[in-house]
C-alpha cells in the first residue's frame, strides 16, 4: 500500500524549474514500489535532485509567506464588490473553515474565487490577458503568482456527480512571493478591466 504520493515539483523545489514526485509506502510495499520504479526507469536525476534540497532549505520561509500574502489577498478579495465568494479554507467565513481549523496549522498561497457574474469572451480576455505580476498558468507552488478562470459550465462537466454551487466565473490564483500590495494593484486593474 503506497501511504503518500505526492507532487514535489511544487512547493518543495519551490522555483518552477524542475519536476519530481515522491512516494511514501510502508515497508511490505517498499520493494515491490522501488524495484518497478526502477523497471519503468523512474529515477531521479544528480541535477534535480539538488534542485529539491536547494528547495528544502527556503521551505519553511516560502510557505510562511505563501500563506501570509494568500490571506491578506483572500480579505481583500472577500470584501469586493465584484467577487461572490472567496474559497480560502484558512479564511474564517470561507467553506470548509472548521475543517481546516480542525485539522490544519497552515496553508498555502492556492485558492479560488468565484465572480458575481460569468464573464464573456471578451471580458475574460480582458480580464486575464493584461496583468502584470500574475502569469496564466496551471501550475502552483513556485515563486511567481499565478492565475487562470473557469467558466461554472467547464466545472460541471468534469464534476458531473459533485455539482456547481456557483453561476459566476471561478478564479483560481497561486500567490506567490512578490509585494502584497502590488499583487492587490494588480487585481484591482483586472476588476476595473471588467466594469
Amino acid at each position: 500500500m503506497i501511504s503518500l504520493s505526492r507532487r514535489a515539483t511544487k512547493y518543495l523545489i519551490g522555483h518552477s524549474d524542475a519536476m519530481v514526485g515522491t512516494a511514501v509506502a510502508n515497508a511490505r510495499c517498499w520493494e515491490q514500489l522501488r524495484e518497478n520504479a526502477y523497471l519503468m526507469g523512474q529515477m531521479l536525476d544528480a541535477d534535480t535532485a539538488y534542485m529539491t534540497s536547494r528547495g528544502l532549505r527556503t521551505l519553511g520561509v516560502r510557505l510562511r509567506q505563501h500563506q501570509e500574502s494568500s490571506l491578506k489577498i483572500a480579505a481583500w478579495l472577500a470584501n469586493h464588490p465584484q467577487v461572490a465568494r472567496v474559497n480560502h479554507p484558512a479564511l474564517p467565513g470561507s467553506k470548509g473553515h472548521a475543517f481546516w481549523k480542525r485539522d490544519f496549522t497552515g496553508s498555502s498561497g492556492l485558492f479560488s474565487f468565484v465572480l458575481n457574474k460569468k464573464l464573456t469572451e471578451a471580458e475574460l480576455s480582458a480580464y486575464l490577458d493584461n496583468f502584470s505580476l500574475f502569469s496564466m498558468a496551471y501550475s502552483w507552488g513556485g515563486y511567481e503568482s499565478l492565475i487562470i478562470a473557469n467558466q461554472p459550465e467547464q466545472i460541471a462537466a468534469i464534476r458531473p456527480a459533485g455539482g456547481v454551487d456557483f453561476t459566476g466565473t471561478l478564479v483560481r490564483v497561486h500567490i506567490g512571493l512578490e509585494s502584497v500590495d502590488d499583487l492587490i494593484a494588480d487585481l484591482a486593474a483586472g476588476f476595473a478591466r471588467i466594469v
